[in-house]
């Protein structure tokens, strides 16, 4: 992990931009976060509203002091209780299903 003083402002900067997500999609959030490796962790974000979004820390203790500091809820699966409440659109399902449903390809 990065030195104290860099996770920490990092933590902050993150806990700054969880709450400016909240703020703007109905007042609340709930998230969590997924491992992924050298890069770090994925706060994964979906508002009360049903918009989402994700963040990128650079280790999982810096995403969990992120999401402490933002006091948000936070969920230990992205699972189907949570999926449910997520709002997606033509764009989000165009991409999904890519060339399936007519969608624009991905290559």
């Amino acid at each position: 992990m990065a030195d104290t003083k860099q996770a920490q402002h990092e933590a902050a900067r993150l806990a700054k931009q969880i709450t400016a997500f909240a703020e703007s999609h109905g007042g609340s959030a709930e998230g969590q976060i997924s491992y992924t490796g050298q890069t770090g962790a994925r706060i994964a974000l979906v508002g009360e509203n049903g918009e989402w979004g994700d963040l990128m820390a650079t280790s999982r203790e810096i995403a969990e002091q992120a999401v402490r500091q933002a006091g948000i809820s936070l969920r230990e699966t992205f699972d189907g209780e949570m999926a449910a409440k997520v709002k997606t659109g033509p764009y989000e399902w165009s991409r999904m299903a890519g060339s399936q449903l007519g969608g624009p390809s991905n290559t």
